[in-house]
């Protein structure tokens, strides 16, 4: 596929253009909720849209906003609109915007639908995130979506139940409750599924990122069996109830959670504080 030569990045269709939706996530490609984002995106973009599929090749968990520019990274075509790239969420974004719909750009970049959640401090490592934050900074509406798990879920047929039958719905939804079109840090969405079945979600909640006491990340160590020691990463109780209000607490009482975010980092509220210190 030749570079793509002055092509623009949008996200806005013009009258009589049909829609296009880039999917991503951090999983895999054979990820099953790939499968479920899929469903998803093909039901917003309506019978005349165009999904299409760029994702990792491998799992990619736990990246967050990674991206590969120290070395190159493999890409193949593996059917129509559907590509795997040896590279992170972030990457997949960069190759389908810049490469593979470079020259008809996509209206719409969804990422998940991620195993496990990604609310509390989870969305600080994201690799489901750090897709939809690098579609923002490229200047396209992007919406994250995970599926919390838990014993009311896990054992089902379907675990990502509650994101498949709800999910489209709530993607139309924020489409037209609007993305700002800020040239600066633009706006994108963090969603969470709760971990129940379809049929018990409560209903939606606008929540605040959360933070989970005492569920720190740590490690474990292992011994190989050639005594080699190694460290496995382990995460905390996915279950620890987090403040009211915020996306933690709002997903363990059965809602749907929606999170606006930015990629901001500053501590707005420390600004002014430390000028009296330091200037």
């Amino acid at each position: 596929m030749p570079p793509c030569r002055g092509s623009a990045m949008h996200g806005k269709k013009e009258n009589g253009q049909r829609m296009r939706i880039l999917i991503t996530n951090d999983d895999g490609i054979n990820a099953p909720g790939l499968k479920t984002l899929e469903a998803i995106a093909a039901e917003v973009a309506g019978p005349h849209g165009e999904v299409w599929v760029v994702a990792p090749a491998f799992e990619q968990s736990g990246v967050a906003h990674k991206i590969s520019y120290t070395h190159p990274m493999m890409i193949t075509k593996m059917g129509p609109r559907r590509y795997a790239a040896e590279g992170s969420p972030a990457d997949c974004v960069l190759a389908g915007l810049h490469d593979v719909m470079c020259e008809t750009p996509p209206d719409l970049v969804l990422s998940g639908v991620n195993r496990g959640n990604n609310a509390g401090e989870n969305a600080l490592y994201s690799g489901t995130l750090g897709g939809a934050m690098e579609a923002a900074l490229q200047g396209l509406p992007a919406i994250a979506l995970s599926q919390y798990l838990g014993p009311d879920n896990i054992m089902l047929d379907n675990p990502f139940e509650a994101a498949a039958e709800h999910g489209a719905d709530l993607v139309r939804h924020l489409l037209r409750a609007g993305f700002d079109e800020t040239p600066e840090y633009r706006l994108f969405y963090n969603v969470n599924f709760p971990p129940c079945a379809a049929g018990r979600v409560r209903g939606r909640r606008i929540a605040a990122q959360g933070f989970r006491r005492n569920a720190r990340f740590g490690v474990e160590p292992h011994l190989s069996p050639s005594g080699r020691r190694f460290l496995w990463i382990r995460c905390g109780n996915q279950r620890a109830s987090a403040a009211p209000g915020t996306d933690v607490q709002a997903s363990l009482d059965g809602f749907i959670s929606v999170t606006p975010m930015r990629a901001d980092l500053t501590a707005h509220d420390m600004l002014d504080r430390l000028r009296k210190h330091l200037e």
